[in-house]
């Protein structure tokens, strides 16, 4: 049995697409806008972390190819905290 841990960034869901129109009217910019300038500002790559991206990582450490990957956590955030 393995344990890891997946740190994901902001995630393009239901959740946060809501929180991108919300930021966009705080801040009286256009949607397209926030992302980059509100939400990523200290992120290397300026766009959301996909659904699929999550999966493909979580589906790597369940399978036999992982089977010595254990005790370790995985930021998937696009550089966010590697400054």
């Amino acid at each position: 049995m393995t344990s890891n841990c997946l740190n994901p960034g902001y995630v393009r869901t239901p959740l946060v697409e809501k929180q991108v129109a919300d930021q966009a009217r705080t801040h009286g910019i256009p949607e397209e806008e926030v992302v980059e300038k509100i939400m990523l500002t200290r992120s290397a790559v300026k766009r959301l972390v996909e659904p699929a991206e999550v999966a493909a990582l979580a589906a790597f450490l369940m399978s036999d190819d992982a089977a010595m990957v254990t005790g370790t956590s995985y930021t998937i955030d696009g550089g966010w905290t590697a400054q």
